[in-house]
């Protein structure tokens, strides 16, 4: 039975993989995911006999350092995570003749065009974390033939931290919430990420190379915090600049995703970020 395993298993995106397999079921494969501690991907000597040990067909590394503003002060664990161990799944994958499906970040680009950026586009990321994904990246396509680097920005779920699961916490004690307004690019729901890379595993799939995966449409943070909390009529969502929040990196002010190569290579459907939303809103009103 071939193996799939799954780097980063018990984060977000590692979490909603699990669901969809489970869901869907693994069309004869066996999956394995596997934590932090299980699959550290900076330790060559471990990976190396996982490798060994289960002679995957596929890796999936959903495994990163993603605390954009501590990045600019943890450079070096940034690096080691998001470059050098994204580096040595890719030369495990390339001596074993393994896929790899290793995701990574809009943050790769500046933010200064006012188009949807195609994955031709140039990068140039602003801080630490952004760069550290983009050598990542290129170590990759160094060291593997066969991979699928996906681009994905604002990722939510009901599981883990993230902005969707904020906002709510927020409206519980607040009767206003203040929201970023200028800086635009599209929701991501892992659910709907995790359904794409099942997709490419269950269809063989070797159209590789570089893709951009966003849910369909453009939004604010605040337009996304809106939809997020639009029944809920006591919180009022306020627009502000994002100067009025300082951070410690400075995000791209424009990282929409285009995803016609993506839709075009697979005729695959991409849902709309606001059904998106509220499919995850459902389904966190009905755990609760």
């Amino acid at each position: 039975m071939s193996m799939v395993l799954v780097f980063g298993g018990n984060g977000q995106l590692g979490q909603c993989l699990q669901e969809v397999v489970k869901d869907q079921g693994s069309n004869g494969l066996n999956y394995k995911f596997l934590s932090t501690a299980e699959g550290d991907i900076t330790n060559d000597k471990k990976l190396t006999l996982l490798f060994q040990e289960n002679q995957p067909s596929y890796i999936i590394n959903c495994a990163a350092y993603t605390a954009v503003d501590i990045a600019e002060d943890e450079g070096e664990k940034a690096k080691n995570i998001n470059t050098i161990g994204a580096g040595n799944l890719a030369k495990l994958c390339g001596q074993y003749g393994t896929t790899l499906i290793h995701i990574s970040t809009d943050f790769v680009f500046d933010g200064s065009q006012s188009f949807p950026l195609k994955e031709t586009d140039a990068t140039n990321p602003l801080g630490i974390y952004g760069v550290t994904k983009l050598a990542g990246e290129q170590s990759i396509a160094e060291n593997c033939d066969r991979y699928f680097i996906i681009r994905t920005s604002w990722l939510y779920s009901t599981y883990g931290k993230n902005f969707l699961k904020t906002m709510l916490r927020l409206a519980q004690n607040r009767n206003t919430i203040s929201v970023v307004s200028d800086q635009i690019g599209t929701p991501t729901y892992a659910m709907d990420l995790a359904g794409f890379i099942l997709h490419l595993i269950d269809n063989n799939a070797n159209q590789y190379g570089v893709y951009h995966f966003s849910n369909q449409g453009v939004a604010s943070w605040y337009d996304f915090a809106s939809e997020i909390l639009k029944n809920t009529k006591t919180i009022a969502v306020v627009p502000v600049n994002s100067d009025a929040y300082p951070t410690r990196a400075i995000r791209p002010a424009f990282s929409v995703l285009d995803k016609n190569k993506i839709k075009n290579t697979f005729s695959y459907n991409i849902p709309y970020w606001r059904d998106s939303v509220e499919k995850c809103l459902l389904k966190l009103n009905a755990s609760l």
